[in-house]
């Protein structure tokens, strides 16, 4: 058989101390410990659906023994144990720490996966069978004439013992085991690229408890956990495969789960809402898993900048600067702020070394033909669909799908999706189905991300006209921030950035959005806006379309992405450009007080430019500016290695002005000379 059940391994958990050491306590305190112990365990339920004869088993084992721990809690000998007796108890203290920490981590932990545990099963059934007898020989040494116990007592110690010494061989359900092995068989064949039968496939699920969308979507989050808690790489690449047949049986046998599902996505959108703007990624804007620093001192997710390099790009995506290396310096600290965030937020985060392997799963060859398998089956679906119901749930399972990693993404625009959501991005879908469209321009979203998407998407008919009409009058700031991002992802490459900035409809629509739009869309509109400034004709286009102006009004709003896209545009734009800038000389000022370190830097370069450009009139507007002399003293000393040179520039710039000097950018002087002397600017 293609999958062997001994490569699944235990969870890699952290049971409590007390699983391993004896306890240090009195005698009457160790007897009480026991006996709430064995009402914790007590009140445990028997498993449901999976090894239910050894959880009920030994629930009912310890009720019984806490007859025993009541009968010595209210005995007077109990402070008179002898050491033996004592010892015996400590080691049974321990033997139920243990039981509870099984049963706990096997199904009534969070995060517990029903489908790895039918994996594991074998291995779990001996653990409850060690237990056992661990439990059993505890009560054979137990001396029972020195605890002066009650005949009756004596009995139900008497009948524990002979239960347990009737399981002294380790049993395995028959129905587990075979229902193990029907799944591990369906591993293999879907290997094989044969499709499972769906009839035997929902009974499988129906024994495993997974009986709707909401279910198996859990199940798909407990491995996705399972994958992050096992250390062996072929453990890692199982737990893929499972989650490969839960996703195809979730869309197969159960459809879409919008409502059941909309409470997790509120719930993951307030947390993403809620995400420290420094733990975003510039490019994704989702939160870093793995941060690291450019050449320009900017930090990425290693993953999101990888991508941008390894198109051809050398510039910085936010500042635009061209690139001294391409050497990607981790960020640990940041790293490890996001990381006890996360923990704070109950937020999973992945904190394995970049070079872990690990980090990155490899898919194997049976969550790839599973894939296949789904995105096959919603693509069929979806062209057959009859009506704008059943058309919205397969889109967005669809949406799910192709945010879940390449491969996915990949299975999806091969099996042809691309054309048959062109069709939901209308104003017709809008104004009627809005989620319909949301869900559309969403997954189109999410496929673009793959590099081999992009010109599939750029290249379909109809497909950039629906975004950008979904950008221009979409039925809700969601599917227009969703089409801004597209619009981003797209401009990627360079040839798509020269063809999507010379849109009317593109510049037009991204300005807008940054003007009208919420914070969330707003930005959404600010990076794409900044990724097609990179091209100098683009700049043009949005200089005439007032992007200086609508930098005036978000400027306050969104500081770091505005200020940013100032300095392409003053930069690439030229007299116009610079022109254009004059209005806003003075909220730069204030971003060189308020602003933060990247802030403080966009706004002390842009102002280089202005002044050396805009002749003496920009000069004088900024010298105008109270503490303006102060702010820029303060950046050369506190700012970061590029804010300190331009506040440099800036200072000489200002100094030359005071003296009546046309000449701003053409002679030169060192820093030294600079710093050891101060300007007397007008009040």
């Amino acid at each position: 058989m293609a999958v062997s059940p001994q490569i699944f391994l235990l969870r890699k958990r952290r049971p409590s101390a007390g699983s391993f050491i004896s306890p240090k306590l009195s005698d009457i305190k160790l007897v009480e410990s026991l006996l709430v112990l064995s009402q914790e365990i007590q009140s445990l339920k028997p498993f449901q659906f999976l090894l239910k004869r050894n959880s009920l088993s030994i629930i009912r084992k310890i009720k019984l023994l806490g007859i025993l721990f009541e009968e010595l809690k209210g005995s007077q000998s109990v402070s008179l144990l002898s050491p033996s007796s004592l010892l015996c108890l400590e080691e049974m203290y321990i033997v139920l720490q243990r039981i509870k920490t099984l049963i706990e981590d096997c199904f009534n932990g969070t995060g517990s996966s029903k489908m790895w545990l039918l994996m594991q099963i074998e291995t779990v059934s001996n653990l409850f069978h060690e237990l056992t007898m661990d439990l059993s020989t505890l009560l054979d040494i137990l001396p029972l004439k020195e605890l002066n116990l009650s005949q009756d007592v004596e009995e139900v110690v008497v009948l524990i013992k002979k239960q347990c010494s009737q399981n002294d061989v380790a049993s395995l359900d028959p129905g587990d085991y075979n229902l193990r092995l029907e799944v591990l068989t369906m591993l293999d064949r879907i290997k094989r690229e044969i499709v499972p039968d769906h009839s035997r496939l929902l009974e499988i699920f129906q024994s495993l408890g997974l009986r709707d969308s909401s279910s198996c979507r859990e199940e798909i989050e407990n491995l996705e956990e399972e994958i992050q808690n096992q250390t062996d790489q072929k453990s890692k690449f199982q737990a893929v495969a499972l989650i490969g047949i839960v996703r195809y049986a979730k869309c197969v046998l159960f459809g879409a789960s919008q409502k059941s599902d909309s409470m997790r996505r509120r719930k993951k959108s307030m947390a993403e809402t809620n995400t420290p703007a420094d733990f975003r990624c510039p490019i994704s804007l989702d939160m870093m898993r793995d941060p690291v620093v450019v050449a320009t001192g900017q930090t990425y997710d290693r993953q999101s900048i990888s991508v941008w390099i390894e198109a051809g790009h050398n510039t910085c995506p936010k500042t635009g600067q061209t690139l001294a290396h391409t050497k990607l310096i981790p960020n640990t600290a940041l790293k490890n702020l996001i990381a006890m965030w996360c923990r704070d937020q109950k937020i999973p985060f992945e904190v394995t070394s970049s070079n872990d392997k690990v980090k990155r799963v490899v898919t194997n060859k049976t969550a790839l033909e599973a894939t296949k398998m789904t995105a096959l089956f919603l693509i069929n679906k979806l062209s057959t669909s009859q009506s704008t119901e059943a058309a919205n749930d397969v889109v967005y399972e669809l949406r799910v799908l192709a945010k879940t990693d390449s491969d996915s993404r990949a299975c999806i625009a091969e099996a042809g999706a691309i054309p048959l959501l062109v069709r939901y991005l209308g104003s017709d879908t809008g104004s009627q189905f809005p989620n319909l469209q949301v869900n559309a321009v969403t997954t189109i979203l999410n496929l673009s991300i793959l590099e081999a998407n992009k010109v599939m998407i750029m290249e379909t008919d109809g497909t950039l006209n629906g975004v950008i009409e979904v950008l221009r009058s979409g039925a809700t700031w969601e599917a227009k921030g969703n089409a801004a991002a597209t619009i981003f992802s797209l401009s990627g490459v360079q040839a798509h950035r020269k063809r999507l900035g010379r849109k009317t409809r593109v510049v037009k629509g991204l300005l807008d959005l940054a003007r009208e739009g919420p914070t969330s869309t707003k930005r959404d509109a600010l990076v794409a806006i900044l990724n097609l400034a990179g091209d100098r004709e683009t700049v043009g286009k949005l200089v005439e379309g007032g992007v200086v102006e609508m930098i005036s009004q978000v400027v306050d709003v969104l500081p770091e992405e505005a200020v940013t896209i100032l300095e392409v545009v003053v930069r690439r734009g030229g007299v116009v450009a610079v022109a254009a800038a004059y209005s806003t000389i003075k909220k730069l000022g204030v971003l060189l007080r308020e602003g933060s370190d990247t802030a403080r830097e966009s706004a002390a370069a842009t102002l280089v430019t202005v002044c050396r450009k805009g002749g003496s009139e920009t000069a004088a507007e900024l010298a105008s500016m109270p503490g303006i002399e102060r702010l820029i003293w303060e950046l050369m000393e506190t700012g970061t290695t590029r804010a300190r040179r331009k506040a440099a520039t800036l200072f000489r710039i200002l100094r030359r002005w005071a003296a009546g000097l046309e000449a701003y950018g053409s002679a030169t002087m060192t820093t030294a000379t600079v710093t050891s002397s101060r300007i007397v600017l007008p009040s």
